[in-house]
């Protein structure tokens, strides 16, 4: 075990250890990516949680003296990150997404998904919003553009408001969705079994077991709509990526992940069935990640809005219904 400083600080310790996965080999494309994107954030979050201090709170804790017994705890932790490549939120059994944490473990991918951004940033909502929807409900916008009455949507109108999360995994996005809009009804859907015994575990510690139900199904097929909103992150990850996946992806559920050869397998079951499980106004916000080539190409006649996220412009993407059907 590699020797730390004693007495030492916090700041030292996220140093030192910065350090030690730098010269260990991981990077950006080849070891993080689930969480933290660089050896020095990696550090930090792992220091902060098993020193039990706030995560997003290094400025002021950086100069807290860490006791040497507490030091070889941190070690023992960093040590296992490198020796086993085994990503840091399997570690610690916990993962944040737009500030909220949930529970994971190895049932589930870790939780990552630019939808995330877009629930907490209202992208979505001026989509939501028909004249022939439920009465009450705004018009919709012209373009989505938020706004501070945006997350209102769907507290008002005859029917209730429905979402859907499909492929649901640990069920981060459906709790950040129900977060979001606190009048709708969630469903959570996902054909594993295990990833939805995770789900259940954060739907109980978000204290939101009467507004999300979980489902067991494969694809849409147990889902029983209409829905208003289809969030989906399905498995997306053609075949040539799969194959070259850094150790900390390997990780992770094949099931969730892999999409054929193009990584359009799971979305091209899930256009043929969509329309039907839609409300007549309902929208669709699928997540490709890098997949946009493989995307158009394999739907050359559909023509998405694409959303801007910090990964950029090309990797969520919205459909209508009317385009689905």
């Amino acid at each position: 075990m590699s020797a730390t400083p004693a007495p030492t600080t916090v700041i030292a310790l996220v140093e030192h250890w910065a350090d030690r996965l730098e010269a260990a080999g991981l990077t950006q494309a080849d070891g993080f990516g689930q969480g933290t994107l660089t050896a020095f954030d990696e550090a930090a979050w792992l220091v902060l949680w098993r020193l039990g201090l706030p995560l997003d709170e290094l400025d002021e804790e950086e100069n807290t003296p860490v006791a040497p017994a507490d030091a070889v705890k941190v070690a023992i932790l960093l040590e296992a990150r490198i020796s086993t490549r085994k990503p840091a939120a399997y570690l610690t059994r916990e993962a944040w997404l737009q500030g909220v944490p949930f529970y994971v473990d190895e049932r589930v991918i870790i939780p990552r998904s630019l939808i995330a951004e877009l629930l907490v940033d209202e992208s979505i909502d001026p989509w939501l919003r028909e004249p022939s929807a439920a009465p009450g409900r705004p018009q919709q916008a012209s373009a989505p553009s938020g706004g501070s009455a945006a997350h209102e949507v769907a507290s008002v109108g005859a029917q209730p408001f429905r979402v859907l999360d499909l492929c649901t995994g640990n069920g981060s996005l459906a709790v950040l969705a129900a977060m979001a809009y606190p009048d709708v009804a969630v469903d959570a859907a996902d054909v594993s079994t295990d990833a939805l015994a995770v789900a259940r575990i954060n739907v109980d510690v978000h204290d939101l077991q009467r507004r999300i139900t979980l489902i067991e199904s494969d694809g849409l097929a147990a889902c029983p709509g209409p829905y208003d909103l289809i969030l989906c992150n399905p498995p997306y990850v053609n075949a040539a990526t799969m194959a070259t996946l850094p150790a900390e992806f390997r990780a992770e559920p094949v099931l969730a992940l892999a999409g054929g050869e193009d990584g359009m397998d799971f979305i091209r079951s899930l256009f043929l069935n969509a329309a039907a499980h839609m409300s007549e106004n309902a929208v669709l916000v699928l997540e490709i990640g890098n997949e946009r080539e493989n995307f158009e190409r394999a739907f050359p006649e559909l023509e998405p809005l694409w959303f801007e996220t910090s990964a950029g412009p090309d990797q969520v993407l919205l459909l209508t219904r009317e385009q689905l059907g």
